[in-house]
C-alpha cells in the first residue's frame, strides 16, 4: 500500500506545481492590463472616461508624432475606433494587448510593425475604406468633403501612389462638379491606383463600370496632357 501513497503524493504535487505555473501567466496578464488602464487613465477626460481630442493630442507630444501621422490612424485602426477623435477604454485594450505595449515607450517601438501590418495588401484593403468610415463624424453621414478626401487620400495612399495621388488631389481641388466624396469614389480611386497604367492609362476603359468621378478625372488628364 505505501508505493501506492507515494505515486498519490508525487501524482498531487505535480498537479499543484502545474496549477502554480498557470497562475503566473495569468498574474502577468493582469499585471500587463493594469499597467494597460493606467496609460489610459494617464489621457483620459475624468468626466466622458474617453480619451477625447485633447487627450489625443497630449498623447501624440508623448509619442512626438504629429496628430495628423498617419500612424495615429493606423492606430485608431488596430483599437477598432469607432469614433473620430475619440478612444474607449475597451478598445484601447483591445490595441495595446495587440501590439504589446502597456508605456509610451514600447507604444513607440511598436509603430513600424504595426506600419508593415497595415501596408501588407490584406490589411490595407480593410484600413483603407476604415480610414473613409472613421472621417464620417456624424451619425448617418455617407460622405466626405472634397477637402477632407483630399488630406486623406495624402494620408493613406500617396506613400504607394505619389504620383496618381498627386493628380487626383489637383483635380479634384480645380473640378467644380463634386463636394463631396462617397465610399464607392473613395474605393474607386483604391481600385484606379492598383490597376490603371499611370500616367499613360493606355488599360482605361470607361465601360469597366467606373466611377463617373473617374471618368472625368482620365478625362482631364488627357485634357491637360495635350
Amino acid at each position: 500500500m505505501k508505493p501506492r501513497g507515494r505515486a498519490t503524493m508525487r501524482r498531487s504535487s505535480k498537479k499543484s506545481s502545474s496549477s502554480s505555473a498557470a497562475a503566473v501567466p495569468t498574474k502577468a496578464v493582469s499585471k500587463e492590463i493594469e499597467r494597460i488602464d493606467q496609460l489610459f487613465f494617464t489621457y483620459a477626460d475624468s468626466s466622458s472616461s474617453m480619451i477625447d481630442p485633447e487627450g489625443i493630442e497630449t498623447l501624440c507630444s508623448h509619442l512626438e508624432v504629429p496628430h495628423t501621422d498617419v500612424r495615429i490612424l493606423m492606430l485608431a485602426w488596430k483599437m477598432g475606433c469607432e469614433k473620430q477623435g475619440y478612444f474607449t477604454l475597451d478598445e484601447w485594450r483591445t490595441g495595446m494587448k495587440a501590439l504589446r505595449a502597456d508605456s509610451i515607450s514600447k507604444l513607440k517601438k511598436a509603430f513600424p510593425e504595426l506600419v508593415q501590418e497595415v501596408t501588407r495588401s490584406s490589411n490595407f484593403h480593410d484600413f483603407y475604406p476604415y480610414a473613409f468610415r472613421y472621417c464620417l463624424t456624424e451619425d448617418k453621414k455617407k460622405c466626405i468633403e472634397i477637402p477632407v478626401a483630399c488630406e486623406l487620400l495624402n494620408l493613406v495612399l500617396s506613400l504607394q501612389f505619389r504620383p496618381q495621388v498627386e493628380k487626383l488631389i489637383n483635380y479634384l481641388k480645380h473640378q467644380n462638379e463634386y463636394k463631396v466624396i462617397n465610399m464607392d469614389q473613395w474605393m474607386g480611386f483604391l481600385r484606379f491606383c492598383n490597376e490603371i497604367n499611370f500616367p499613360s492609362l493606355d488599360n482605361y476603359d470607361a465601360d469597366q463600370a467606373w466611377p463617373l468621378i473617374l471618368d472625368n478625372f482620365v478625362e482631364w488628364l488627357r485634357a491637360n496632357e495635350n
